[in-house]
């Protein structure tokens, strides 16, 4: 019998079904009347299912993708893309029956082009889904995605050139460009493919990092980090890794005969290994002599060479007698006029008069007159004490490679402001083996040379210094001391749970020197200050470059070797040994929070319809905004508005950034969700210091120069901030640095008086004034009180001189900010009458 289609209409569960198909299989007419007999196939009870499904597509450049979608048994079949319905000219529909079991089988397909996708971009992602139908029902098969596909040009962070010792483990890290689909990494050496399955010796992580588990000299080469998609294919800047190998010494040789001088002489070589490419020379003797016994010795002839042997040594030693004689003539002649300096009473009555204060009675005349220190004879101060701003002043030194010889036989402070290369003393103190830890980055060290009087290093804003007191440095010693910031990448600093890294990695050298008192360690942390949320601690790296807890904020001993003092954005340690030091902090709760400062920059110049905008989230230190204000204006960027700060709690929720608002007629984002996102554990980590998201942005015209716009950065269910943005970006041309490099002018090395606000000599009274208990309380105590620091009175307290330890912390807490006269009249209202040798005006001093 003929197949015979009659469409007919069936009202099913409130929606109207057309149903295509029916079977009739026989058919009789007699006249006007109709006898029909319909037999409905087995597919009638039977919602329809899907043998093909529309599944996720990328559109390359131009061209345009194909979905599918086959159903059985259906009667029809459509498209609906973002809830609506495509035209059904846009369908290809192929129909045919499936031969096993005669049920009718649809297949749809359709073209999506890229302009179709573009269309809702910034609103919501572009997807598509079949809907067929049976004389039963409707089904709708899964959702496809289809999403523009890219890559970017600039890698967000490119593996570092390294020197790493034989066997020691190599970390380059690599974050390849943002693109969609994400980029897939692998790692070349020299251009040949790394392939972790055939040379175990190397391990791909997650994050696509390449780790080097035990380096070998044939690991030496370029490394280069390859990024690709079905879009591109990218490559970062190759990092040079150098492999060296230190020395070693071989087994000593027997020892000589014994020779004609009564010794015996055995060597080494260094040769097991011998030192390659930059590793360290052997240490230690390579050549050793021992004296024989007396059975060992060969018989000599005695007689006349011998008369002339001892009388040889008894002129030598003549000799040596009359030079000593000399010596100490000579020096103690140099002290007694050193003592005749000290003595002079112009030392306060030129530099430091009164001010509006009645001149202290003759009984009191003791407190203005400082006498002098007899016990030393290394320093004196010539003519005026000057205020630390005056750079200018004199002293003289007996010994030490400080001085250099003036005319008229005059010598100047030759560290006040030091002006050597930082690459020349960075190069002669390598030579050292104590130094050999210094790292090379000059632009992020100072350096000075120090003695008893002290001094201060400030590593340019970057909110770091080193304060050494007075009579930090024993009398006598003379110590090349270096303050530096270390990259996170290039050190290895544990973190677990909910560990994260609060400070900057500071280092200060070289370790072991010997220090009579804590030097004071100022740096800046990111935390919101509050112990009650944080276990903070302190962490030291040792000799052999393991990290170690020292310190517990809030449980510190007055028997440790360090103390700190939290602020609310800077960290004071005192500390008795040199070394590499960091804050890291363990959250409590969810409550504990980080400060985030959410920076912008832009294309300073921008040619294209193209345009830029880059979001820096970074912890809440100057040293992180220093090196990402220097790479931004190495890329010829451009600060865009001030930096907001934001509180980042422990919740585990992501920050989220998105832009709004911007004229719909000149402008549109090619961003192709609603928003960016930084997973959570990047930011709290705080290992990676160059986080940030791109907003690529592109105006219609060439002509349109004006941008408004709002950008909001937020934690999912946390703090948020947004920056209202109205500016040109043709006509503002403001350099990327230009009020940030004004931020702190002042020399990074301060040697002697010129690092104090408190002359050393007036220092030394006051301690020798308030270190004494008083009944009334008139001594440290309330000078603490004073200066609002007794929550420190236990620490005070467990020093020989407690006042000199709470003018220390003065003088780092207020290097920059503090005001002399208002510490004078502290000590006024204490009643001690020293503090008026300190009211002075800026004439005067």
């Amino acid at each position: 019998m003929p197949l015979l289609v009659v469409p007919f209409v069936r009202r099913r569960l409130g929606e109207t079904l057309l149903v295509l198909w029916l079977s009739f299989t026989g058919v009789t007419c007699t006249g006007s009347e109709h006898a029909a007999t319909a037999t409905l196939p087995a597919f009638s009870d039977l919602l329809p299912h899907f043998l093909v499904e529309p599944v996720d597509e990328y559109i390359v450049k131009n061209k345009p993708v194909t979905l599918a979608c086959r159903s059985t048994p259906a009667t029809q079949i459509y498209f609906k893309c973002n809830g609506e319905w495509v035209h059904q000219d846009d369908h290809l529909i192929e129909r045919t029956v499936d031969p096993a079991t005669a049920l009718p089988v649809m297949q749809v397909t359709i073209e999506i082009t890229r302009q179709q996708v573009e269309k809702v971009f910034g609103l919501d992602e572009y997807w598509c889904q079949c809907v067929a139908w049976s004389t039963t029902g409707t089904q709708k098969s899964q959702k496809a995605y289809i999403r523009i596909a890219y890559l970017r040009k600039n890698f967000e962070e490119e593996p570092q050139a390294k020197e790493v010792a034989l066997d020691q483990e190599v970390l380059l890290r690599c974050h390849p460009p943002e693109g969609v689909p994400p980029a897939e990494v692998e790692w070349q050496r020299n251009e040949d493919v790394i392939d972790p399955q055939t040379d175990p010796n190397f391990f791909i992580t997650a994050d696509h990092n390449l780790v080097i588990k035990k380096a070998r000299l044939a690991d030496t080469g370029n490394y280069t980090c390859v990024a690709k998609n079905i879009v591109a294919r990218r490559k970062s800047n190759s990092a040079t890794v150098l492999i060296y190998v230190d020395g070693g010494w071989s087994e000593w040789s027997k020892w000589s005969a014994c020779g004609a001088d009564c010794s015996m002489w055995r060597s080494r070589e260094c040769t097991q290994p011998s030192p390659g490419t930059g590793g360290k020379d052997c240490q230690g003797l390579d050549l050793q002599s021992l004296n024989c016994t007396s059975e060992q010795c060969p018989q000599t002839v005695s007689g006349a060479e011998d008369v002339a042997l001892y009388v040889g040594m008894v002129a030598v030693a003549l000799c040596l007698t009359l030079l000593l004689i000399t010596v100490v003539l000579v020096y103690r002649r140099k002290k007694a006029g050193l003592d005749a300096d000290v003595a002079d009473s112009s030392i306060l009555t030129t530099g430091f008069q009164p001010m509006g204060i009645k001149p202290s009675k003759p009984e009191n005349s003791h407190l203005l007159t400082i006498q002098p220190d007899l016990t030393t004879t290394t320093t004196s101060y010539q003519g005026t004490l000057r205020s630390r701003h005056d750079t200018t002043g004199k002293f003289s030194m007996t010994n030490g490679p400080l001085l250099d010889p003036l005319p008229k036989g005059s010598h100047t402070l030759h560290n006040g402001k030091l002006t050597s290369n930082p690459t020349d003393f960075v190069s002669r103190l390598s030579t050292q083996s104590y130094f050999k830890t210094l790292p090379r980055d000059v632009a992020n060290t100072s350096y000075g040379t120090f003695n008893f009087l002290g001094g201060r290093l400030t590593v340019p804003n970057a909110g770091i210094s080193l304060l050494i007191p007075p009579e930090a440095i024993p009398r006598g010693k003379i110590y090349e001391i270096y303050l530096t910031v270390q990259k996170k990448e290039d050190l290895r600093l544990p973190l677990a749970g909910c560990q994260t890294l609060l400070s900057p990695v500071v280092s200060c050298g070289p370790q072991g020197v010997v220090l009579s008192r804590p030097v004071i360690l100022s740096m800046d942390h990111c935390s919101d200050a509050c112990l009650d949320n944080w276990a903070v601690r302190l962490k030291k790296q040792n000799y052999e470059g393991a990290w170690e807890d020292v310190l517990l904020m809030g449980e510190e001993l007055a028997s440790d070797p360090y103390y700190c003092q939290l602020e609310a954005e800077t960290c004071q340690l005192f500390s008795e040994q040199l070394g590499t030091f960091a804050l890291v902090g363990e959250s409590l709760h969810m409550g504990a929070a980080k400060r985030l400062r959410l920076v912008l920059f832009s294309d300073a110049y921008c040619s294209t319809l193209e345009y830029n905008i880059r979001v820096y989230c970074m912890d809440d230190t100057q040293d992180v905004f220093k090196e990402v204000m220097q790479m931004e204006r190495q890329l010829g960027g451009r600060l865009i508005d001030e930096p907001h700060m934001l509180l980042f709690k422990d919740s585990y929720h992501n920050l989220r950034l998105s832009i709004h608002d911007m004229p719909q007629a000149h402008w549109r984002s090619k961003l192709l969700a609603g928003y960016q996102e930084i997973p959570f554990y990047h930011i709290w980590n705080g290992s990676q210091r160059y986080l940030h998201c791109t907003f690529s942005l592109e105006r219609l015209s060439l002509s349109t120069c004006e941008l408004t716009c709002q950008l909001c950065v937020w934690q999912v269910e946390g703090e948020g901030q947004s920056f209202t943005l109205d500016f040109n970006i043709a006509k503002d041309t403001r350099a990327v640095d230009s009020e940030f490099l004004l931020m702190d002018s002042n020399a990074t090395a301060l040697a002697g008086p010129s690092a104090f606000q408190i002359p050393y000599l007036i220092r030394q009274k006051i301690c020798s004034s308030l270190d004494a208990p008083c009944p009334n309380g008139a001594d440290w105590r309330m000078l603490a009180q004073r200066l609002k620091l007794e929550r420190h009175m236990s620490f005070f307290a467990s020093k020989a001189s407690p006042t000199s330890a709470i003018l220390d912390l003065w003088e780092a807490l207020h290097f920059h900010s503090g005001n002399i006269n208002q510490l004078a009249a502290v000590m006024a209202d204490i009643g001690k009458q020293e503090a008026m040798i300190f009211l002075v005006s800026d004439g005067e001093c």
